[in-house]
């Protein structure tokens, strides 16, 4: 963003979505669709959020996708959507098309060595005691540090990259730093590969939106520059790719009702 002109991007590509023949709204959750929460499975939607997803999805005029670093299997539950949505979990390495049979998603293939490097993290955080704070998801470790104090976040952030970059490297996997931890993960995914084959799958006319919170969002951002409209959703800004930033919950629903608006109006 290089400045605030927040409300004439808006207007722009409201206007494209009204007279668009096909539209496409994928959404990050925690952080964007969700409240952050030290207990992850309780980061339930924000209020009003599931009621207009639904009718968004039930219209049938937009493709509605979550692209989430969460395992597919744990986004489901808090969706709580009537019609679920196609999701991409684990940062674009899983892919569950709608209404699809939850224990059935296409996932990447790992190559032994992947599975190694993935084994030998394991191992160090379960030495490291650090097994409860860490998440676990296909092709991916998660080590969350939310709810810790500023001073043992340092500590732990410095003890995860002074110890897991060399195992990265040995084994050609990335160690990136994320709203709330780190972790270490296949490269050749990301939310952006799942931005790019979406936005490919799509005619070039389509009015498209990407909304995400995190560092991890930036690849999505960058993905859809130039095709369609990338929003930063935060309480609170941080220097970003993304076009335009609002905040949660008040404007994220807001922009949701004026999209359901829109396409209300196409039926």
């Amino acid at each position: 963003m290089k400045k605030d002109n927040t409300k004439e991007i808006l207007d722009s590509f409201f206007r494209k979505l009204e007279y668009a023949e096909h539209s496409l709204l994928m959404l990050d959750y925690d952080g964007t669709l969700a409240p952050f929460r030290r207990e992850k499975d309780k980061a339930f939607p924000y209020e009003g959020i599931r009621h207009i997803l639904n009718e968004i999805i039930e219209n049938g005029t937009t493709r509605v996708v979550i692209i989430t670093g969460r395992w597919t299997q744990d986004i489901i539950p808090l969706l709580g959507l009537e019609n679920r949505p196609e999701i991409w979990g684990s940062h674009g390495i899983e892919r569950l098309m709608p209404n699809y049979e939850p224990t059935k998603p296409d996932i990447m293939n790992f190559d032994e060595i992947t599975m190694k490097g993935l084994a030998e993290i394991d191992l160090w955080v379960e030495n490291n005691g650090l097994t409860e704070r860490a998440e676990h998801k296909p092709g991916c470790i998660a080590i969350h540090w939310r709810g810790m104090k500023p001073v043992n976040i340092t500590k732990l952030k410095n003890k995860i990259t002074q110890n897991l970059t060399p195992v990265a490297e040995k084994y050609k996997l990335m160690l990136s730093e994320f709203d709330g931890g780190m972790e270490i993960r296949v490269p050749g995914r990301d939310k952006g590969y799942a931005v790019e084959t979406l936005l490919g799958e799509m005619p070039n006319d389509t009015a498209s939106a990407y909304l995400g919170d995190d560092y991890t969002d930036e690849d999505a951002f960058e993905a859809i520059a130039g095709k369609g409209l990338s929003v930063l959703v935060r309480k609170q800004f941080r220097p970003t790719n993304a076009d335009i930033w609002i905040k949660p919950p008040e404007q994220l629903i807001q922009f949701l009702q004026i999209w359901n608006k829109i396409i209300g109006g196409k039926r």
